[in-house]
C-alpha cells in the first residue's frame, strides 16, 4: 500500500491559470530548477498527454546535472496531473507524482503528492522543502503571468 506524502498551498490564481504553469515549458523552466538552478528550456519534453513523455535536465551550480524522466499517467485540465517522476532514468519510476488543483476562495488549493517508497526521514523531509521551493517560484510566475 502506497504511503503518500503532501504538499499543500494555496496560490492566488485562478486553478487554470495554475494548471498551465505546471504544464507549459517555458514556465516549468523557470520553477522546476528554482532559482539556483537551470532547466534550459531546450531540455524538456512536456507531451501533456496519458502515455505522454516527459524529459528534463537540471543544471546545477556546482556543474552537476540531473537528468530527470517521466510520464504522464493521467490529465484533467484543471484539477488533475498524474505523472511518474525519476532522477535514474531507466530504472523504476514507482508510484506518480500527483498534482490536485481546487478552486478556493482565495485561488487555488495546490496538493502534491509523493509515495514515500523507501525514502527516509531526513529524504522525505528534503523532498518537501523542494517541493515548496518550487510552489514559491510557481507563484512569481503566476504573478508575471497574472499582471502580463
Amino acid at each position: 500500500m502506497a504511503d503518500y506524502f503532501t504538499i499543500v498551498r494555496t496560490l492566488s490564481a485562478p486553478r487554470e491559470l495554475v494548471f498551465d504553469a505546471l504544464t507549459t515549458p517555458e514556465h516549468f523552466a523557470v520553477w522546476f530548477g528554482t532559482a539556483g538552478v537551470e532547466v534550459p528550456q531546450e531540455s524538456l519534453t512536456m507531451d501533456v498527454r496519458p502515455g505522454g513523455a516527459f524529459r528534463a535536465v537540471m543544471l546545477l551550480p556546482d556543474g552537476n546535472r540531473i537528468d530527470w524522466a517521466g510520464e504522464y499517467q493521467a490529465v484533467d485540465r484543471p484539477a488533475h496531473l498524474a505523472m511518474t517522476l525519476t532522477d535514474q532514468p531507466g530504472d523504476d519510476v514507482g508510484l506518480p507524482v500527483l498534482f490536485d488543483l481546487e478552486e478556493v476562495e482565495a485561488g487555488t488549493k495546490l496538493t502534491i503528492s509523493q509515495d514515500r517508497s523507501d525514502f527516509t526521514d531526513e529524504q522525505v523531509a528534503a523532498t518537501i522543502a523542494g517541493y515548496n521551493a518550487f510552489i514559491d517560484d510557481i507563484e512569481g510566475v503566476l504573478a508575471r503571468l497574472q499582471s502580463a
